[in-house]
């Protein structure tokens, strides 16, 4: 399983703007995946798997590190996503 994976919603303004943030930690060096999960079902699942209600997030944006366990829900700084990716 990846450890870094980013569920967005094609369409989604929220996401967009965490997109081009994503872009920037992959091209500093990050493996982040990019799932879509308001057009592909299978991804759709696998968000609710891992969004077990430990912390509810509810919808997209939404960012696990498998690695450290941490999650964020909604937008966050670049500094806060380098800071997630690297499992502080």
């Amino acid at each position: 399983m990846q450890d870094l994976i980013f569920f967005y919603g094609e369409g989604c303004s929220y996401c967009v703007d965490m997109e081009e943030k994503i872009d920037t930690l992959i091209k500093e060096g990050f493996n982040i995946s990019k799932l879509e999960v308001w057009n592909n079902m299978k991804n759709d699942a696998f968000l609710e798997k891992l969004d077990n209600g430990e912390e509810i997030c509810g919808g997209v944006p939404f960012l696990i590190n498998n690695k450290s366990g941490k999650r964020i829900c909604g937008e966050a700084t670049l500094d806060e996503l380098r800071s997630w990716a690297k499992g502080e």
